[in-house]
């Protein structure tokens, strides 16, 4: 390959990357917008349960060409398990708050699972925080409390359970960094079999008659959509630079304002903002940190922070 054209690639590449993510970003503000109009209808168990039935039904082909073997020999076998049981939680959680809260509200709260992350780390994870860090973290829970807007209003049980949600997020971030041996397909394939076999046995509590072809089609649009925005994202963090493409996740809670507003009528509220304002900088300072470590471990691995 002839050098302009070696540059033309790389171009090619470093856009491409970007993109993908946005487009990815875009598809799961769709996946949770149809979610939340879903569920004022039909039951919670009732739309996760074929919301991850129409989600296997993409991944199964996957799976079968990557191989059987890989489902069952895996690594960590409880902490497969444990992810399974904080996705199918954090999922749950999810479509049970936007039932009952504006969906950038929820979206705020979910934005907060990287400093769970960050603050667990220590801990869990046997990573070091030093005080920059740490500061950004305490920026960030207050975030959530002015998101919350304390009052005895903020404990409200949707309110409640978008943390609880969020939480078993940032858990299942976690247990990912213990699996980093087992291929995406099986993550994903155990992830959207956990929560599709919960609503299976939740759905007949509360199963609502389809009402129409459209309602169908929605309902099996919300696993592809999400299936789809996962490959996405994760095609988008391969071809570029984690530093490039991670923050522009934050473009979700854009997203979740304009759908929210266009089709549910929702006001942003300015404690919302507020507090996804904080919540953004302190997410977004603390993965600029990390990445900066990183590069300096790799000039001199003992660097203090």
């Amino acid at each position: 390959m002839s050098l302009p054209s070696f540059a033309a690639s790389r171009r090619a590449i470093s856009t491409t990357g970007p993109l993908l993510m946005l487009v990815g970003m875009l598809m799961f503000a769709l996946n949770d917008a149809m979610g939340k109009w879903l569920v004022a209808s039909y039951g919670l168990g009732q739309v996760v349960m074929l919301r991850s039935l129409a989600a296997l039904l993409i991944l199964t082909p996957i799976v079968w060409h990557a191989g059987w073997q890989n489902l069952k020999s895996v690594e960590r076998p409880w902490m497969q398990f444990a992810r399974v049981f904080f996705s199918t939680a954090e999922v749950f959680c999810f479509y049970y708050a936007v039932a009952y809260l504006p969906l950038a509200d929820v979206m705020t709260y979910w934005l907060a699972a990287p400093i769970y992350v960050a603050a667990s780390s220590p801990f869990l994870l046997g990573e070091k925080v030093g005080w920059r860090r740490w500061t950004a973290i305490a920026i960030g829970f207050v975030g959530v409390i002015v998101t919350l807007e304390p009052s005895s209003a903020m404990f409200t049980m949707p309110a409640i359970i978008s943390i609880i949600g969020s939480a078993a997020f940032a858990f299942m971030l976690i247990s990912g960094r213990f699996l980093r041996g087992t291929p995406d397909s099986t993550l994903v394939f155990f992830q959207v079999g956990g929560a599709g076999l919960a609503g299976l046995v939740f759905a007949p509590a509360d199963w609502s008659p389809i009402a129409s072809t459209g309602d169908l089609l929605l309902l099996a649009l919300l696993g592809i959509v999400a299936m789809a925005a996962h490959m996405l994202v994760n095609r988008a963090l391969k071809i570029s630079d984690a530093a490039t493409v991670a923050p522009l996740q934050y473009t979700l809670l854009l997203w979740a304002v304009v759908f929210g507003w266009l089709f549910f009528g929702d006001t942003p509220r300015l404690t919302m903002m507020i507090g996804a304002g904080l919540i953004v900088a302190s997410g977004l300072f603390i993965f600029i940190r990390e990445q900066t470590l990183k590069k300096r471990e790799r000039i001199l691995p003992a660097i203090p922070e």
